[in-house]
C-alpha cells in the first residue's frame, strides 16, 4: 500500500520542512525534536511500508476513518501509556536500543503502538474494550434517537393480519393519519355468494378529519383491491409510483368513478415527499413479485418507521434493478424507531431465488412442446410474462393473450414501457384457428383453477375460441395460494380427460415466490436496525416465526409485538404498547353488480348451507288462541323428502303447545309472537336433530 493512498476525510499529512530531508544521523536532536512535534500535532506519518503500530486516523462524529480504505471499518489509534510524549520516554526509547538516528523498527514500535513499554496484554485488552463499544454503537443506531420527545406514532392494523391478503394499516400521530394500502381478501368457501372482502372502514369514519393521504407501496390487489370501495366514500390523495396509480386508474374505471386522475399524487423514489404537516415519505425501490414495487420510510416527530410492503431480496432481478438496500442501510445508520416487516414467508429457510431463475425451466419447456403452449401464471406477475414471451419468440411462437386481467396489466406496463416489445407479435384468439399449432402460445388467467377464468372454460370445453387438444402443453408458472386446491384439482381433471400434458412448477422450477425468506428477513432486520419491531402482513403463525427471527438478529423480545387486526400500538422511543382496541372486519361484495352485501345475509345463507331451514305458516284464532286450521310446513336442507310428512306432523304437536302455553296478551303482538315461536322450534329441533336451522315462522292472528 501506498503511503498516500487516503480516504477523502483522512487528516493530510503536514509537509516536513527542509531539514527533515536531511539523513537523520546528521542531527538525532533536531528529528527528535520535529518527531516530538509531528506527534503532537497528531500528524504522524510511517516511515514504511510495512504495518508497524503506526496507524494514521481520524474521527469524525464517532466514525473512524482510516487511511487504507478498508471499506469503512474502524481501526484503533494509538494508544497512549502512562507519560506519552515527553522527554523522558524519548529518552526511554534511545536506551533500550535506539540507535544515534533514532531508527529501528523497535524503537517506531514502541513510539508508535506502545509508548512507555505498556504491556502488550494490557493494549490488546484495552483494544478489545474499544472495538466491543465501536460495536455496540454499530448495532444501535437507534440510540441516536430523542428519547426526550413526547410525540408518539400510533399504527393500527385494520387487515392483513392474522390472514392473507387484506392489508390496510393507519398510523397516526396526535394531529394527522395516513393509510398504508387498501387491499382486498377473497371468502372462503362459507361465504355463499360473496365474490370479495374488503376492510371494515369503520375506523376510518371515526378519524376522516386526521386523514392526509393514502400511501400505496405497490399494485397486487392484496394492496389496492378495495380502494375503489373506498373511493366512493373517502376522498383522498393517493400516493404511489406509476405503475400502482395506473392500475388504480382502472379499477376506477371500471366502477365509473370520475376525475380520479386528480387525486393522484405521482411520486419518485428516492425523495422525500410531505404528505402533511406530520410525516415526510420515501419510497425505497423493492424487488417483489410484480414490478415498480417500493418500501416505505415514514418520518414523524417520533423517528422513522420502515414499512417493507411485500418484498424479496432479488439481486438480478429480471428488469436490472434490485432492491434499493443502500437506503434501507441510510435509515438504519439514522436510528429507525420501528420496523414493519412481511412476514409471510416467514418459515421459509434461506433465500428466496430470483425471478432469473424460472427462465431456464421455461426454456426447457418450450424447447419440447411440439404443439401450442397454453401458459398461466398471476396475471400482475409481468416479469414472468415477460420471460415467457421472450421465450416464445426465441421458438419462433406468436402470443396470445386471453383473459381481461391479462390483457389489462400487460396494457399498463406495455404503455408505460416497463416492458418493450413489438405489437405485430401478438395475435387475436379467433386467429389461431389458422396458425400452426407449433408456432403459437397462449398466455392466459386461471392459474388458481377459478371457474370462471380462461382457462377454466378451455378445459371444460365452454371457451368461445381455444378447444383443448391432446399436443397442447398446459404450463402453470404458478402456486396454489391456500384454499384454492380443491379448484386446480378439479381443473386439472378437466385439462387430463382432454389429453393435454401438463407442467407444473414443482416439477420444472417455473415459479419463485415474491416474498422474503429467513435470511431476507434477517438481512432487513440488519440494515434498519430498528429499536421496536411489528412482524405484519401473515397469519398468526407466521408473525410468531418472524418475531423468532427477530430476536436472532438482536432484537429483544420486549421490543416486538405480535399485532391482530384491530389492535392500536403506540410507539415512542422510550417504549412501544398497546393502547385499545378499534372495531375491524370485512365488508362482503357481490362482484356482479360491485354492491355491498348486508352481514345478516351472509349469516344467514351460511345457516342455510350448513343447517338448512324450517318454514312454518299458521292461522291463529285471537280469542282463544287456538289452530283454525293445520299448519303448513317446510323444511329444506333438514329431513329427507320421506320424512317431510312426519317432520310436519311435529311441528304442528311444538305450536300447539307453544299456543297452550301462550304469555297473557302476547297473542296481541304479531312481531313477539313470532319470535317466541322461533325460539321454541329451534330448541326442540336442537335437542332432536343437534342442528340450528334457519326458523322462518308466518303467524296470522284472526
Amino acid at each position: 500500500m501506498e503511503e498516500n493512498n487516503t480516504t477523502a476525510s483522512t487528516t493530510e499529512s503536514r509537509p516536513q520542512n527542509e531539514d527533515n530531508k536531511k539523513p537523520r544521523n546528521n542531527n538525532n536532536n533536531r528529528n527528535r525534536r520535529n518527531n516530538n512535534n509531528n506527534n503532537n500535532s497528531g500528524n504522524r506519518q510511517p516511515n514504511d511500508n510495512s504495518v508497524n503500530g503506526n496507524v494514521h486516523a481520524k474521527e469524525v462524529d464517532g466514525n473512524k476513518t482510516n487511511n487504507d480504505n478498508q471499506g469503512g471499518h474502524r481501526v484503533a489509534q494509538p494508544l497512549k501509556g502512562p507519560n506519552s510524549g515527553t522527554s523522558q520516554n524519548r529518552q526511554g526509547a534511545n536506551r533500550n536500543g535506539g540507535s544515534k538516528s533514532g531508527g529501528g523498527n523497535k524503537n517506531r514500535y514502541k513510539r508508535g503502538f506502545n509508548p512507555g513499554g505498556v504491556p502488550t496484554d494490557k493494549i490488546l485488552k484495552d483494544c478489545v474494550v474499544r472495538n466491543q463499544a465501536v460495536q455496540k454503537e454499530r448495532l444501535n443506531p437507534h440510540h441516536k434517537l430523542d428519547l426526550n420527545t413526547k410525540s408518539y406514532v400510533r399504527i393500527t392494523p385494520l387487515g392483513g393480519l392474522n390472514e392473507i391478503g387484506g392489508n390496510i394499516t393507519v398510523i397516526e400521530t396526535e394531529n394527522e393519519a395516513i393509510l398504508v394500502d387498501i387491499g382486498m381478501s377473497f371468502p372462503d368457501e362459507e361465504m355463499h355468494g360473496v365474490d370479495i372482502l374488503v376492510p371494515d372502514f369503520s375506523y376510518i369514519r371515526e378519524i376522516k378529519d386526521k386523514i392526509v393521504g393514502v400511501i400505496i407501496t405497490h399494485a397486487h390487489e392484496d394492496h389496492i383491491g378495495a380502494v375503489p370501495y373506498f373511493f366512493k366514500e373517502f376522498q383522498f390523495p393517493i400516493y404511489g409510483t406509476t405503475f400502482p396509480l395506473a392500475m388504480i386508474a382502472n379499477k376506477f374505471d371500471e366502477h365509473h368513478i370520475k376525475q380520479h386522475k386528480s387525486f393522484f399524487r405521482p411520486i419518485e423514489k428516492r425523495k422525500i415527499y410531505e404528505v402533511g404537516n406530520d410525516f415526510k415519505i420515501e419510497w425505497m425501490h423493492m424487488t417483489h413479485s410484480i414490478i415498480d414495487a417500493s418500501s416505505l420510510a415514514i418520518t414523524t416527530e417520533a423517528g422513522t418507521v420502515i414499512h417493507t410492503g411485500d418484498f424479496k431480496i432479488d439481486h438480478t432481478p429480471i428488469d436490472g434493478y434490485p432492491a434499493d438496500l443502500h437506503r434501507l442501510a441510510h435509515y438504519g445508520e439514522k436510528g429507525v424507531l420501528c420496523l414493519l416487516s412481511d412476514s409471510t414467508n416467514s418459515y421459509n429457510t434461506g433465500m428466496t431465488p430470483s425471478e432469473l431463475t424460472v427462465g431456464p425451466g421455461l426454456d426447457r419447456l418450450f424447447a419440447k412442446a411440439e404443439g401450442r403452449v397454453i401458459l398461466s401464471t398471476f396475471s400482475s406477475n409481468i416479469h414472468r410474462l415477460q420471460q415467457a414471451i421472450n421465450y416464445a419468440l426465441k421458438y419462433d411462437r406468436k402470443i396470445c393473450v386471453i383473459g381481461r386481467s391479462m390483457e389489462r396489466n400487460l396494457e399498463v406496463a406495455l404503455a408505460y414501457d416497463y416492458i418493450r416489445f413489438n405489437k405485430n407479435i401478438f395475435v387475436d384468439a379467433d386467429e389461431i384457428t389458422n396458425m400452426e399449432d407449433k408456432k403459437v402460445m397462449i398466455i392466459t388467467t386461471g392459474s388458481q383453477g377459478e371457474p370462471s377464468s380462461a382457462l377454466f372454460r378451455m378445459a371444460t370445453g365452454e371457451h368461445r375460441h381455444i378447444k383443448i387438444k391432446p399436443t397442447d402443453t398446459i404450463v402453470l408458472s404458478s402456486r396454489a395460494i391456500p384454499g384454492n386446491e380443491a379448484s386446480i384439482s378439479g381443473m386439472l381433471n378437466h385439462l387430463q380427460r382432454a389429453g393435454a400434458k401438463i407442467e407444473q412448477s414443482k416439477d420444472n422450477h417455473i415459479h419463485v415466490s415474491g416474498h422474503a425468506a429467513q435470511e431476507e428477513q434477517k438481512l432487513m432486520l440488519r440494515l434498519t436496525n430498528p429499536k421496536f419491531f411489528l412482524p405484519i402482513h401473515g397469519e398468526y403463525n407466521h408473525t410468531m416465526k418472524h418475531r423468532d427471527t427477530g430476536m436472532q438478529c438482536g432484537v429483544p423480545e420486549r421490543n416486538i409485538l405480535i399485532m391482530g387486526d384491530g389492535e392500536t400500538i403506540e410507539v415512542n422511543p422510550k417504549y412501544m404498547r398497546k393502547v385499545k382496541k378499534v372495531r375491524s372486519g370485512k365488508t362482503y361484495i357481490d362482484n356482479q353488480n360491485n354492491h355491498q352485501i348486508a352481514d345478516d345475509i351472509v349469516i344467514d345463507r351460511q345457516k342455510l348451507a350448513g343447517e338448512g331451514i324450517v318454514m312454518i305458516v299458521a292461522q291463529v284464532n285471537q280469542t282463544d288462541s287456538s289452530l283454525i286450521s293445520k299448519p303448513r310446513v317446510t323444511s329444506f336442507g333438514l329431513v329427507a323428502d320421506k320424512n317431510d310428512k312426519a317432520f310436519a306432523k311435529e311441528m304442528e304437536d311444538v305450536l300447539e303447545h307453544f299456543l297452550l302455553n301462550l304469555k297473557p296478551g302476547l297473542i296481541e303482538n304479531q312481531r313477539a309472537l313470532e319470535n317466541d315461536l322461533r325460539q321454541v322450534v329451534r330448541k326442540h329441533i336442537y335437542r332432536k336433530m343437534k342442528k340450528y336451522p334457519l326458523i322462518v315462522p308466518t303467524v296470522f292472528v284472526m
